[in-house]
């Protein structure tokens, strides 16, 4: 069903006018617009490679706090508008193709960016090459120092070379992980607009089982998480590439033991593949579970005035605590299961090593200095990338449920766009309808309306009428091809006007909800608001037209929103116009009023279709449709239908006994009120525009959301970690980390202080390895599952705060604040400090602190070194502080603008119909792709920063270890040794600079 969508999603006409939205600028706006454009979208090879392109706006962040004004627009490739067509371009080409079946939107995504995929994945490849010569130039470096050199002035050329290995391996890798990042980020932004599409076409069936909620949680939490994805998908394969380059230097190093390496790494991936299977199944079941528990939190948000009124929000928030206990025990189990796969993966390299020497004992192979750096070179080398493995499955395995549940959206039931046509030039009969029946639920055996028949004349007035559930709605519904037609002729010519029973009103102002889009027609718009009874309620308004309304129009009474819709549909002057009972909000003599001056007086030359329960107004109809049981059982005009037919007898009989009749002919006014309310509403939006300039916007009802400016320091660590006994997890996790750091500088320090000591046996110093390694696997399990309870015991007690705050906030706060802001907070937010606040806090502590053992060892071994690593550290905290400045505001602002995203999203979903009536999907759809990419830009500059500051340590590093090496060459044979003053050295400086980025 998607698929056939999606040839109808940009079809020429459709293309044509989205480009007319969103390429209505003046010169001069192109122009500015021009020169805002991201510099990487022109910067060169040299720039691109180095990131000076991102210089002018990290000095800009360095200066002053930057704000939304100052982010650079994306370039065009990445521009969601861009992606999307092309997206749309390859799955079409894909499904006319008869080699191709049904074809899988994932493959489509890889086949539009199968550039950027090779050009990453060569990157990731050079990266893994160049990294893998480590320990190749490390067992160079032992050999000179052992007075074992080649050739004379080795020493130099190796630190030539290392200097060489290292930049590539720096600039490849920081390039691997912009582009993936770059690449994610655009497939984020193809799918948002392709979620936002869809939902623009969804039938009724479909919204059965994709809620606002789910819709919501596709853009906001699934979307972002396959955007993720990318960053992650080259380690698949190069974690593979570089174990077996490593196992071959492991052969060169330590022979036929190399074997056991490899046994233990299969059985630790084997062993993982049903606890993947396992953490993919909770993952799944999580994200169901966030699913119901985000449309419950939706539906109390969106009512949460009448909670109040009846004092429901302690059972409802009750409802919600009960559904957070079921994702927590999804939650737990996911976490749990994570947990357990890093402590395997992280405690592999130890069962690595133990079992190689232990092989190495029982083959009588023998150890020496080179054998056993070259080794323990190599065992850092794999250390990394398997340590990364947990990640990498747990990415995989969010990204893939993230896929299949946006998969069976795209796949979903779309309406039936063929009911309408554009144009009905020398028709005499805009709506016809010939022994239709239609559905809801798409079945046979359960019809909505059943044998319509039904044909209007241009400029007709039809009156529908029935008792309450009689199908009046349904049949409006039915004339915008909303309701799926199971049997029968329909057909809709001419440009349709619709007014919902239920009152749709945006976020803005009242200007913009009357011209919804439309040109501003000054005499035009005046007109409607004086025939719309708009004119004394502008008065009270403080800014009049130019006043923001709150979301859904919360700050207008039910009459003024029905108004407010009236006039929408009358500016738009359309040729046909579906009335569903405007009048049901307003009092008697309002919607008399209404009545005269917008039905029978603006819309006289109109066709209008009226569903109505004020049987006043009908006798001025050319005829009504009596509507019983989802059948029109009689079509008449009213003095027939009241001689002839005893149910509508009863249905006026009824109204009399409540109301009593009216005269409609003596209700007419004495003079027009247009003639003087025009000139009124001359006078109340041009003194409302001045008062409106003069008074601060801050006085509006809806206010900016406010953000965090410069830096917070530690309080919001601070803040997470009070929560719920977090810092005694905290510091058992850390204490547990501290141990697992200290027993492996013990056991390395054991290793080479005892390899070639003739006192210490091979089986005691073996043995002693060992035991030590066991006991660091103890304290890294520990450390693991603490840092789950930390998490979930913390998310707990966040989201209990906030679910209170929520529920005791005044109603000025929901009236104020857009509910695509608050559902941001209870979705990705969440999600995040679900699932990636606990292990990433845990992990960049971790990384301190293994920084710092580094710079200890370093110190007891070689205290030189300090005339060195204290600029360098110096230096990297300057860095860090500069970098910082831009990239707490970048990832601020991207908080926002996913607010602004939520919200759009939210409103287009309530209001779909509405849109649709109107045809203002294009423009719509405009303004969703131009807030993916507001959203989207913050971030690309965020992690383009994060490799930036990175690039810069790891030169940094690079140079000094690269100079380091090159004094060791130069000073005489014997000064170090080979451990302390080549191993050490050579390897714990560069992590240690590194680890100085967290």
């Amino acid at each position: 069903m998607w698929n056939e969508g999606c040839n109808r999603s940009l079809s020429t006409w459709e293309q044509h006018r989205l480009r007319a939205h969103m390429g209505s600028f003046t010169s001069d706006e192109v122009v500015d617009s021009e020169s805002q454009v991201s510099p990487f979208a022109k910067a060169g090879f040299f720039s691109k490679m180095s990131f000076w392109w991102l210089n002018p706006l990290m000095k800009m962040g360095y200066k002053k706090p930057l704000e939304d004004k100052d982010m650079p627009l994306l370039g065009a490739t990445d521009r969601a508008h861009n992606q999307y067509s092309m997206f749309m371009e390859k799955l079409n080409g894909k499904k006319q193709s008869p080699s191709h079946g049904t074809p899988l939107f994932f493959w489509t995504i890889v086949s539009c960016h199968r550039h950027a995929i090779l050009v990453s994945g060569f990157f990731a490849l050079l990266k893994v090459l160049t990294v893998t010569a480590g320990p190749i130039i490390l067992k160079a470096f032992i050999n000179v120092s052992l007075g074992k050199g080649t050739f004379k002035h080795e020493g130099y050329v190796l630190a030539a070379l290392l200097f060489v290995c290292k930049c590539c391996e720096s600039l490849s890798q920081r390039q691997w992980y912009f582009r993936t990042r770059r690449l994610g980020l655009q497939v984020r932004s193809l799918l948002s607009a392709a979620i936002y599409k869809k939902q623009q076409k969804l039938s009724n069936a479909a919204k059965m089982k994709h809620s606002s909620g789910n819709i919501m949680n596709y853009v906001i939490v699934d979307a972002y998480r396959i955007g993720e994805s990318p960053y992650w998908f080259h380690q698949t394969w190069t974690t593979s590439v570089q174990l077996c380059i490593s196992l071959a230097i492991l052969y060169n190093a330590v022979g036929a033991a190399m074997i056991s390496s490899l046994v233990v790494i299969v059985l630790t991936v084997l062993s993982n593949v049903p606890l993947a299977r396992l953490q993919h199944k909770s993952k799944s079941k999580l994200m169901e579970a966030q699913d119901v528990r985000l449309k419950a939190m939706s539906e109390s948000l969106v009512h949460m005035k009448v909670l109040k009124l009846y004092a429901w929000e302690s059972h409802f928030k009750k409802v919600i605590e009960g559904l957070r206990k079921v994702e927590y025990k999804w939650l737990s189990a996911f976490q749990l299961r994570r947990a357990y796969n890093i402590f395997m993966f992280w405690s592999s390299p130890v069962l690595v090593s133990a079992a190689t020497f232990l092989t190495c004992y029982l083959l009588e192979i023998p150890l020496d200095a080179s054998s056993v750096f070259t080794f323990m070179a190599t065992l850092h080398l794999v250390q990394d990338p398997i340590r990364l493995v947990p990640e990498v499955i747990a990415a995989v395995i969010q990204a893939k449920v993230a896929f299949i549940r946006i998969s069976k959206f795209l796949d979903a039931p779309e309406l039936n766009g063929q009911v309408r046509k554009k144009y009905y030039v020398g028709i005499d009969y805009p709506i016809a309808m010939n022994s239709c029946s239609f559905s809801w639920e798409e079945s046979t055996s359960k019809q909505t309306l059943k044998n319509i028949n039904l044909i209007v004349k241009g400029g007709e007035k039809i009156a529908i009428c029935g008792e309450v559930g009689s199908g009046k709605s349904t049949l409006l519904a039915a004339v915008l091809g909303e309701v799926p037609k199971i049997e029968g002729m329909i057909q809709v010519c001419g440009k349709i006007a619709y007014v919902s029973q239920n009152a749709w009103i945006q976020s803005g102002t009242v200007q913009e909800n009357i011209l919804f889009g439309s040109p501003m027609d000054g005499e035009r718009y005046h007109n409607t608001i004086a025939r719309c009874s708009l004119v004394k309620d502008l008065e009270m308004l403080p800014y009049g037209d130019c006043t923001q309304i709150g979301e859904r129009g919360i700050n207008l009474s039910g009459g003024q929103k029905q108004r407010v819709q009236l006039a929408r549909a009358l500016y738009q002057n359309a040729d046909i116009y579906l009335l569903d009972d405007p009048f049901s909000a307003v009092d008697a003599h309002t919607a008399t009023s209404l009545f005269n001056e917008y039905v029978m007086s603006a819309l006289s030359d109109k066709t209008v279709l009226l569903v109505t329960h004020q049987v006043d107004f009908l006798p001025v109809f050319d005829s009504i449709l009596l509507m019983s049981d989802g059948e029109v059982i009689r079509s008449a005009p009213y003095q027939d239908l009241l001689a002839d037919c005893e149910e509508f007898k009863d249905l006026v009989n009824a109204h009399k006994d409540t109301t009593g009749v009216l005269d409609l002919n003596n209700n007419i006014p004495t003079r027009r009120p247009e003639e003087v309310s025009i000139k009124e509403t001359h006078d109340i939006h041009r003194s409302r525009y001045a008062e409106s300039v003069k008074l601060s916007p801050a006085d509006q009802l809806i206010k900016k959301e406010e953000r965090e400016t410069g830096d917070a320091g530690v309080k919001p660590y601070m803040l997470y970690l009070r929560q719920n006994k977090g810092l005694l997890y905290f510091s058992l996790c850390m204490i547990s980390y501290t141990m697992f750091v200290a027993g492996q500088i013990l056991q390395n320090w054991w290793m080479a202080a005892n390899v070639q000591n003739p006192h210490v046996s091979t089986l005691k110093l073996i043995s002693v390895y060992i035991i030590m390694g066991v006991c660091t696997m103890f304290f890294l399990l520990s450390r693991s599952f603490v840092v789950v309870v930390l998490g979930i015991q913390t998310s707990r007690s966040l989201f209990s705060q906030l679910l209170n705050s929520l529920f005791r906030a005044p109603m000025s706060f929901f009236d104020s604040t857009p509910l695509g802001r608050v559902l941001s907070r209870v979705s990705l937010d969440l999600s995040i400090v679900d699932l990636d606040v606990p292990f990433s806090f845990a992990f960049s502590l971790g990384a301190s602190l293994s920084a710092f053992s580094n710079l200890g060892v370093l110190v007891a071994i070689t205290w030189q070194v300090l005339f060195v690593s204290v600029p360098v550290i110096v230096l990297a905290i300057w860095l860090q502080r500069y970098y910082l400045a831009s990239a707490k505001e970048l990832m601020r602002i991207n908080g926002t603008t996913k607010s602004d995203l939520a919200n759009h999203l939210g409103e287009s979903i309530s209001g779909a119909i509405t849109i649709r009536a109107f045809e203002e999907e294009d423009r719509f759809f405009a303004k969703n792709l131009d807030l993916v990419d507001k959203n989207a830009s913050p971030y690309f500059c965020n992690f383009a920063a994060t490799e930036w500051l990175i690039q810069r340590l790891e030169i940094l590093s690079t140079a000094v270890l690269s100079f380091s090496a090159f004094i060791m060459a130069l000073l005489p044979q014997g000064t170090f040794s080979p451990f302390c003053g080549n191993g050490i050295v050579l390897w714990s400086f560069p992590k240690f600079c590194v680890c100085c980025l967290y």
